[in-house]
């Protein structure tokens, strides 16, 4: 029901401070790597924040209305933001990295014809060749028996990047900056083949759904912070009608994976 709401009725959402902070968290992180090796430190990296938040605010002025009607103080929300920046330093040194890629926009075709693309935070290979596929998260690391699932996107990453290059890669790592943590996974073909069956069985409900017009809600303690909730019946809502003229229905498996949620 979420995916129909955002894609096919596409209502609209109010920015989201935790999403919002993350977005300014990337930033800060993708742009670190600008800067020669030696000067990739700390105190460079802090002086990225109130520039790239401007640069945001510029892009989207009502990112401002976040702080207004009793959401956080921008003062506080800067200083989590900080917070994990520097978190970040004391889970690897970047004067010692050197990117293949930051926000790569990967995409390619299953035999099916559906297409899979995305966009990956930072990409690493080593001189054997080996590649590490890296996501930045501004939540927390997960329980271990919710892994598997901070895992799927890491892992449909990795598909697309094997379909494409024709090597899986070495390597997935998750950086959980707002506790400092690090998942990592090695995965393998059969990982991989098994990642492509769920897409396209996530793909044909989909399918499915727009068909039969049953666009099933999954209840969760995150409904509180949907803002459909007022319109899903799971809490009383009326379930608006289709658009008479819906949109294009995408030909590609975009995942939207929050960083807080």
């Amino acid at each position: 029901m979420l995916y129909r709401f955002r894609v096919i009725d596409r209502f609209p959402e109010k920015p989201s401070p935790a999403a919002v902070r993350g977005t300014l968290v990337h930033a800060v992180l993708e742009r670190l790597f600008d800067l020669p090796a030696a000067g990739r430190t700390v105190p460079a990296a802090v002086e990225l924040l109130d520039p790239q938040w401007a640069r945001l605010l510029a892009e989207e002025p009502e990112l401002a209305a976040m702080f207004a009607d009793g959401g956080p103080s921008l003062e506080g929300w800067l200083a989590e933001a900080r917070g994990m920046v520097e978190r970040y330093f004391t889970l690897e040194d970047p004067r010692r990295l050197e990117p293949a890629d930051r926000e790569l926009f990967v995409e390619t075709v299953l035999e099916s014809g559906l297409k899979l693309r995305g966009y990956i935070d930072r990409v690493d290979v080593a001189p054997n060749g080996m590649v590490r596929v890296v996501d930045y998260k501004t939540g927390t690391a997960p329980r271990a028996d919710f892994e598997a699932r901070a895992l799927f996107q890491m892992k449909f990453y990795a598909l697309v990047l094997w379909r494409l290059h024709g090597t899986v890669p070495r390597l997935l790592q998750l950086m959980y900056l707002g506790n400092g943590e690090i998942l990592r996974y090695e995965p393998d073909e059969a990982d991989l083949l098994a990642t492509e069956r769920k897409v396209e069985a996530l793909w044909k409900a989909i399918h499915r759904a727009m068909e039969t017009g049953e666009w099933r809600p999954r209840v969760s303690r995150i409904c509180d912070w949907c803002d459909h909730k007022v319109r899903c019946p799971e809490f009383g809502g009326t379930l608006p009608p289709l658009p008479e003229v819906p949109a294009p229905v995408p030909d590609a498996v975009v995942p939207d994976f929050s960083d807080d949620v």
